[in-house]
């Protein structure tokens, strides 16, 4: 079995991404561990196979990993039973939103440990994407939302994607939801942060899709010149009289400098996926579309996303097509 997470031929930015006029591609299923919720998604490629890891959960909002696998990246068949779920206190409300990266036979998976007080960026490793190794929480003492308007003043550091290959003779992750940070590590298990919470590398913008909050999504691709490409998300968020939120989270892309990787070289100023169809608008989160996913697979690129935190999406970019008109990037500064 050999995996990919890495690839490369992408042009920033990358797009148009079209969503798949039969989307959702899963959706939750009645009286099993997956009955309620089926969302936010990791991907590779395996032995010209599509392979996704989702999260989900019952109607105990306790979240597990499953896993799927595509022969054409749109129609998918779900294994009976999760790969991954809360055994250790740190996780024991749910392993949620998992990212995935292969290097070297091994499958590297981050996911956010629950434990409905902190949230934490966890580690676990395998070699077959059935069985897995979990390593525990990578930071302590994190809140990626240190530098936002509303710091959480406890540990909250999920999301992470890993680099397929070492910067500077260190292997390299981003990771954060809030703000965007980076992390270094000599063994790909223990992981230290690059800088403290409040010095991120990539902060909301004001008055852009992501004014609120920035998180990165899937793992980087290369462009022809050279960059790394980052899909991301970003939010807008109104607080509600209950002192709940409403949210529009929308898909971006920024791209950073192998050579300069501490900074974002740009970013798009305009969100290349948005809330537009009834899955996007309805659920268990309204008003979301979150890329978790990207793989290149039969010359054309898969972003796979939730909606609205109840059903899974992909949309897709075909080279040969292009944007249409101007897309509006710019060098971020911050």
């Amino acid at each position: 079995m050999t995996g990919t997470s890495y690839f490369t031929g992408a042009h920033f930015p990358l797009g148009p991404f079209v969503p798949y006029e039969h989307n959702p591609v899963l959706k939750p299923l009645g009286g099993s561990w997956e009955s309620s919720n089926l969302y936010n998604p990791a991907a590779l490629v395996v032995d010209d196979t599509v392979v996704i890891l989702y999260r989900a959960h019952a109607e105990d909002i306790i979240s597990h990993i499953g896993i799927a696998t595509s022969e054409d990246g749109f129609h998918f068949e779900r294994e009976s039973e999760p790969v991954l779920s809360p055994t250790e206190d740190y996780e024991r409300y749910g392993c949620e939103d998992p990212r995935i990266t292969a290097i070297d036979g091994v499958y590297y998976l981050t996911y956010t440990g629950w434990d409905r007080k902190n949230a934490r960026l966890c580690l676990a490793t395998s070699t077959d994407l059935r069985h897995w190794t979990k390593h525990g929480p990578l930071f302590n003492d994190f809140d990626t939302f240190a530098m936002t308007g509303t710091p959480h003043h406890g540990e909250w550091s999920k999301a992470g994607v890993i680099l397929p290959y070492q910067i500077n003779g260190k292997w390299r992750m981003y990771f954060g939801e809030g703000s965007i940070y980076w992390a270094v590590s000599d063994d790909l298990i223990h992981w230290t942060p690059g800088t403290p919470d409040t010095e991120p590398l990539y902060r909301s913008t004001p008055g852009s899709f992501d004014a609120d909050l920035v998180e990165i999504g899937a793992p980087p691709v290369m462009t022809d010149n050279g960059l790394l490409l980052f899909l991301m998300n970003g939010a807008t968020r109104t607080r509600r009289p209950d002192g709940g939120w409403d949210v529009d989270y929308r898909c971006g892309q920024f791209v950073i400098d192998p050579d300069n990787p501490d900074e974002v070289l740009a970013r798009m100023q305009r969100s290349w996926l948005q809330p537009q169809t009834f899955e996007d608008f309805n659920g268990l989160i309204p008003n979301v579309t979150f890329v978790e996913g990207l793989v290149q697979f039969h010359g054309r690129w898969f972003a796979y996303y939730g909606q609205s935190d109840t059903t899974l999406a992909v949309a897709v970019c075909d080279p040969a097509v292009g944007w249409g008109s101007n897309v509006d990037t710019t060098n971020k500064e911050r």
